[in-house]
C-alpha cells in the first residue's frame, strides 16, 4: 500500500507515519509539507490513499481536498483536521473525500480509517456520525422555509407576493440573474414548481412579508 501524507507539521508527519508502519511495515509512506508539494506527488506517482490536513501553508480549508482530487480522482482522501466540526466533514465528503477524522483521536482511530478507505468504504467517527444522524433527523423536522438563508427568505416573500424578477433585484440591489438564481434554489428546498405554488405555500405556512 502506498499512502501519502499530505501536512506541514513534520512532529504530527513523524507520529502518523509510525502508526502507519507499525500497522503495515511493508507500506511506502510518502511526505508533503504543501499543497504544491502534495499534487506534484499525486502526479508523479500512482498513490492508494492521502492524509490530508485542511490547513496547508499555501491552501486553507477545502481546498486542498479540491485540488487534490481534481489531480488523482481515483486518489482515496482521508482528512485529517484540527476542526471538530460537521459542516466541515459535509463539505470535504461532497468534494471527492471519503474520510474525516480529527487529529484528536488520530491515535486511536487512524488505522481502523484507513482500513475502511482500503476496503472501498467511507470513514467518519462513530461520535460525528451519530451528530450528522441527529442533525439530519433535526434537519428534517423542519419546515423547508426554515432551511432558506436570509437572502433566499426575503425573495421567497417578495415573489410570493407578485412581485417581478427584476423589481426584486432593484429592491435588494442585485441582479435579475442572482434573483433568478435565488428563485431556482428557492423552488428545489421548497418542493414548488411555480410562482403560485410559493404564494400557496407561504399562505399555508402563514407567512407574510414582515421580515422584509
Amino acid at each position: 500500500m502506498k499512502i501519502l501524507l499530505v501536512e506541514d507539521h513534520p512532529i504530527f508527519r513523524f507520529g502518523v507515519r509510525q502508526l502507519l508502519l507499525q500497522r503495515w511495515p511493508d507500506a511506502t509512506v510518502g511526505e508533503a509539507d504543501s499543497l504544491q508539494a502534495a499534487l506534484t506527488a499525486v502526479q508523479a506517482s500512482g498513490w492508494d490513499i492521502a492524509v490530508v490536513d485542511l490547513n496547508l501553508p499555501d491552501a486553507q480549508g477545502v481546498e486542498s481536498v479540491i485540488q487534490i482530487h481534481h489531480a488523482a480522482p481515483a486518489l482515496r482522501i482521508l482528512v485529517l483536521s484540527l476542526h471538530d466540526e460537521l459542516a466541515y466533514a459535509r463539505q470535504v465528503l461532497r468534494l471527492g473525500a471519503q474520510g474525516y477524522l480529527t487529529k484528536e483521536h488520530a491515535t486511536d482511530e487512524l488505522i481502523h480509517a484507513i482500513e475502511r478507505l482500503e476496503k472501498g468504504g467511507r470513514y467518519i467517527s462513530s461520535s460525528m456520525a451519530e451528530h450528522m444522524a441527529q442533525s439530519m433527523l433535526e434537519d428534517s423536522a423542519r419546515p423547508a422555509h426554515e432551511q432558506l438563508g436570509k437572502q433566499e427568505y426575503r425573495v421567497m416573500l417578495q415573489i410570493a407576493a407578485g412581485k417581478r424578477v427584476t423589481d426584486i433585484a432593484t429592491t435588494m440591489h442585485l441582479s435579475p440573474k442572482t434573483i433568478s438564481t435565488y428563485r431556482t434554489r428557492i423552488f428545489e428546498k421548497l418542493g414548488v414548481t411555480s410562482n403560485v405554488e410559493l404564494a400557496h405555500y407561504c399562505l399555508t405556512h402563514q407567512l407574510s412579508d414582515i421580515h422584509l
